[in-house]
């Protein structure tokens, strides 16, 4: 038997914004061109779907509609706690090819992270632990799991240490699949979990300086762009983590 047609999805309704959040998130843009926007996403916002009653990033991406128009799209999510680069495409045709760069996965996402206790062991290499999803209450965990369990998602980490201190890291990560919590579930099951991640066991005082919030930062994205070539578009570390990766001694070093 058939099944039905879909029915198209209707795009949303435009959501108002205020002059002080239209300024607030176009001071996020570090990247623009006809097709595609780049954001510096900071800590606390929410990508899609936030519960808290504010507007989430694809809600403020109205502020670059032009009238009568599609809002941009988001290409990717980060989760609310994670800072960094995020991207939205302004077109259908631009949206539609980088969904099948995705999928083929040749949009490259680099993050680092501050872990502890200490540099992972070996210093460098690849997780590959399959993980699943459990609900608990309203909360959605992942969970690592045997590649044959019946809920089983592939997913791959790699990862380097950058720098080592007392007690602490910082690594950087380039996830191959892009399953929810993946980098934090990951790390956590070497031993190594972010500092700031109280959901999944990180530390929340390292070396006696309280850790402000989750340690996640997407440093760089790089991607085959619609109009040819590879673009490849970084967002400074924000100051929290910065400030807490200098307190820490945790510079890049050569």
């Amino acid at each position: 038997m058939r099944s039905a047609p879909k029915s198209k999805a209707r795009e949303p309704a435009p959501v108002v914004l205020t002059p002080e959040e239209i300024a607030f998130v176009r001071g996020l843009v570090i990247f623009e061109d006809a097709e595609l926007l780049g954001l510096a996403k900071p800590a606390g916002l929410s990508s899609q779907g936030g519960r808290i009653r504010v507007h989430t990033l694809d809600e403020l991406l109205w502020a670059f509609a032009k009238p009568g128009k599609a809002r941009p799209r988001l290409i990717h999510r980060l989760d609310r706690d994670t800072s960094g680069v995020i991207l939205a495409a302004k077109t259908k045709p631009a949206a539609g090819f980088l969904g099948k760069a995705m999928m083929a996965r040749k949009i490259r996402k680099t993050y680092r992270a501050i872990v502890t206790p200490g540099a992972p062991e070996p210093r460098g290499g690849t997780i590959e632990t399959a993980l699943r999803r459990e609900e608990i209450g309203r909360e959605a965990y992942m969970r690592t799991c045997v590649a044959d369990h019946p809920d089983a998602e592939a997913a791959m980490t790699r990862y380097r240490t950058l720098a080592e201190a007392s007690g602490t890291a910082l690594v950087e990560l380039e996830p191959a699949t892009g399953r929810m919590h993946q980098l934090r579930v990951h790390l956590a099951s070497i031993g190594r979990p972010i500092a700031g991640d109280a959901r999944y066991g990180g530390a929340l005082v390292v070396a006696g300086r309280p850790v402000p919030r989750l340690m996640l930062h997407a440093a760089a994205l790089s991607f085959p762009h619609p109009g040819g070539g590879t673009t490849r578009i970084e967002a400074p570390e924000p100051a929290d983590m910065a400030g807490l990766t200098a307190a820490l001694d945790l510079e890049r070093r050569p």
